[in-house]
């Protein structure tokens, strides 16, 4: 992954791109994510009925995918599903996947320094 992928993906989104938390359609919990590092810190935050409402819609990965542009990402997230996790085991896995992923694109040293 190139150098402007991953500001690409790390970056700030602007409010109308932003992760809104809902348990319900209709129902949104007050939290939001304006960045991958964000999300991840919102997944220990938020109603695990929320995490269940948009994992299983597939909300979380379409975000990722069509949002912060991560494939990768959005792969790793939708390949939870299979396992079917739910309530804290869910937060969980999720919060694992994000932070491990997050890790790898902030560990990389940046070839323009070089």
């Amino acid at each position: 992954m190139n150098e402007e992928t991953t500001s690409r993906i790390l970056r700030t989104l602007p409010r109308e791109k932003m992760f809104y938390f809902f348990t319900s359609i209709g129902n949104y919990t007050g939290k939001s994510a304006a960045s991958l590092k964000e999300f991840m810190d919102k997944i220990n935050e938020v109603d695990v009925r929320s995490l269940e409402f948009h994992f299983y819609r597939g909300d979380f990965e379409k975000w990722i995918a069509e949002v912060l542009q991560d494939e990768e990402l959005a792969e790793e997230v939708r390949k939870l599903r299979k396992f079917n996790p739910m309530g804290e085991v869910l937060r969980n896995q999720l919060h694992a996947t994000v932070s491990k992923h997050l890790k790898q694109l902030t560990s990389k040293p940046s070839s323009a320094q070089a």
